[in-house]
């Protein structure tokens, strides 16, 4: 018989057992939880906890070359040096000169103690030990385990590798891209600039992001307790650096250019100047260059409105510069040749009321089409201009550029304003034929003339020659296919006639270069005062040709906005000679064979 003594030792032994298996059975649960139904979430706790914060692995920006190769934008990286205090204040172990552990009498090994260790550091960040020790004690004292405690930011590869050679294992660091442009304010007007975060913001910087670009990696690893690496541990996903992209520019023809343009943008008094040189037979781009130039390793120290590129973006009725496109249109389809005459006297007043005046007040003359370029009557070319049909003489302006802007893209560039012919006015009839009434751009007059210069054939202006992935791929550029915009016999007429501008014209012994055929043209455009008229006595000049005119290799195009000085298109002689001169120099250039044909003018 069981007794009440004997049934409560059992009973307390069951229901022991039974909390025991209970509390076994709870562990149990809460293993399968962690290692089974959420062990994703813990094994990434766990990993958080392991491992290091990891580090960004920036992938180098693409480099920015000339035409020839020269560098003009390259990136680099710069560190910060970062140390682990815990570390730091234990010392190194002594190496001897095989990198073999120095080890004492008692076979421990010799240390080399922090504060030498910091002197070593500061001799290559260029701050004193004491600096550096205040930086290491000050992390202790807030933090007697602290991991981390920065040295110095943004130290030079240099310096890095220099660190890096010490062999100190509580050193690490970080990295930071930095972008530089070695010639300094060289084409800085073109390759733009880049933001302290590495966006870029400005010029073919922006506009050519997508072969410049890189793309980041990273590295993570795990640490143990003591703030080492855990050897093994490290993750790697590698970054891409960016394309290389080469230019048409030549940096040396673009230098000369900027001091050229500064010089005689200061001598003028203008707001500001440019010159352009365009290849006749590519339609590349080989200076564009302009005062007031950004320094893209300091953008800041320009104002912003000078930032970009005014050479690209200002938009001006061209005046006779767009003369020329007259007599295209006027050649090509035959409503007069070059001889064809016209009497000009500086007044006219025409049927249908418009009245057009010549810049000079001067007695009736008869003059042919050449005599109308040469003498750049106004009052000539509207009769010129008459004997076409005003849709002709639009779609010749639209032809040759007016309306479309050009094949460069550039961001903000305009591409010309003009009136369709049901909304021309009397006076607009006319002014149409000598350059007023529309807008267009540096680069589109530039075109033009290089149009006439190569037979004919425009071909769309470019800046860059190509991009080479960092896989070696060559991607060159998408563009537009020449196009024949007049007849080679047009040009080749036209062209003559250009020569004859600078052979007889008024500025020809100013412009001319010993041995050389030129033709061009100058322009006096004036300046829209923003209310539908005029600034009074103030103009864009401009002054653009080619060379050698009977064999066509370079179109140069000088510009100045509101000289005060010289407020006429003389005002460009001087730029305009000394940079066709160095143009010629600098591509040896042989000289002409032959002398221009002297064209009749009356």
């Amino acid at each position: 018989m069981t007794t009440h003594a004997t049934r409560s030792p059992r009973r307390r032994t069951v229901v022991a057992l039974a909390v025991v298996l209970a509390i076994l059975a709870a562990f149990v649960v809460r293993l399968v939880d962690i290692q089974v139904v959420n062990a994703s979430d813990h094994v990434a706790d766990a990993e958080k906890l392991a491992t290091g914060a990891g580090q960004t692995l920036y992938g180098a920006r693409g480099e920015i070359v000339d035409t020839n190769g020269t560098v003009l934008a390259t990136s680099t990286i710069l560190y910060d040096v970062n140390i682990t205090p815990m570390l730091a204040v234990l010392g190194t172990d002594k190496k001897d000169a095989d990198g073999k552990v120095v080890k004492d009498a008692n076979g421990d090994a010799e240390k080399v103690p922090w504060p030498e260790l910091a002197a070593q550091i500061g001799e290559v960040t260029g701050q004193s030990a004491d600096d550096i020790e205040k930086i290491v004690a000050d992390a202790l004292a807030i933090d007697e385990k602290s991991q981390f405690a920065t040295i110095k930011r943004y130290v030079s590869t240099e310096e890095y590798r220099a660190l890096v050679d010490l062999g100190l294992p509580f050193l690490y660091f970080d990295q930071h891209p930095s972008r530089v442009y070695p010639d300094g304010a060289v084409a800085g007007n073109i390759l733009g600039f880049v933001g302290s975060d590495g966006t870029p913001l400005e010029g073919i910087e922006s506009l050519q992001n997508s072969c410049l670009q890189s793309e980041n990696g990273s590295v993570s690893y795990q640490r143990g307790a003591d703030g080492v690496i855990i050897p093994g541990t490290e993750t790697e996903t590698p970054a891409v650096d960016g394309g290389t992209l080469q230019l048409t520019i030549d940096s040396d023809l673009q230098w000369y250019m900027q001091q050229l343009i500064s010089e005689e943008s200061t001598r003028l008094n203008a707001e500001w100047g440019g010159i352009i040189v365009v290849e006749v037979a590519t339609g590349k781009i080989r200076a564009a260059a302009e005062s007031g130039t950004v320094d893209p390793n300091d953008p800041g120290a320009t104002d912003a409105a000078d930032r970009g590129s005014k050479l690209l973006r200002f938009s001006f009725e061209p005046g006779s510069t767009f003369k020329p496109v007259t007599m295209a249109a006027g050649l090509d389809t035959g409503a007069f040749t070059a001889d064809t005459r016209v009497q000009d006297p500086d007044r006219m007043e025409f049927a249908n009321g418009a009245v057009i005046n010549d810049d000079e007040k001067h007695a009736t003359e008869t003059l042919t089409a050449t005599g109308a370029l040469v003498r750049s009557s106004n009052v000539a070319l509207s009769q010129f201009g008459a004997m076409m049909d005003p849709q002709t003489r639009l779609d010749y302006l639209l032809k040759f550029g007016v309306g479309s802007g050009t094949a460069l893209n550039w961001s903000a560039e305009p591409k010309g304003e003009y009136h369709e012919v049901s909304d021309w006015d009397s006076q607009t009839y006319y002014t149409t034929t000598f350059g007023q009434a529309f807008t267009v751009t540096v680069p589109q007059v530039a075109s033009v003339y290089q149009t006439i210069a190569n037979g004919g054939v425009k071909m769309p202006l470019s800046l860059v020659e190509s991009c080479t992935e960092a896989d070696g791929t060559v991607i060159t550029p998408d563009l537009p296919e020449p196009e024949q915009v007049i007849k080679p016999e047009t040009a080749s007429q036209l062209s003559l006639m250009l020569e004859n501008v600078f052979a007889q014209g008024t500025l020809a012994a100013d412009v001319a270069i010993p041995g050389y055929r030129m033709a061009g043209k100058t322009g006096t455009a004036q300046i829209s005062d923003g209310a539908g008229g005029y600034k009074d006595g103030l103009y864009f000049t401009s002054l653009v040709g080619y060379a050698p005119a009977d064999d066509p290799q370079y179109v140069v195009m000088t510009v100045f906005d509101e000289p005060k000085n010289n407020r006429m298109s003389s005002a460009n002689r001087i730029s305009f000679k000394k940079a066709m001169t160095q143009v010629l120099t600098h591509y040896r250039v042989m000289p002409s064979d032959s002398t221009t044909p002297l064209l009749p003018v009356n």
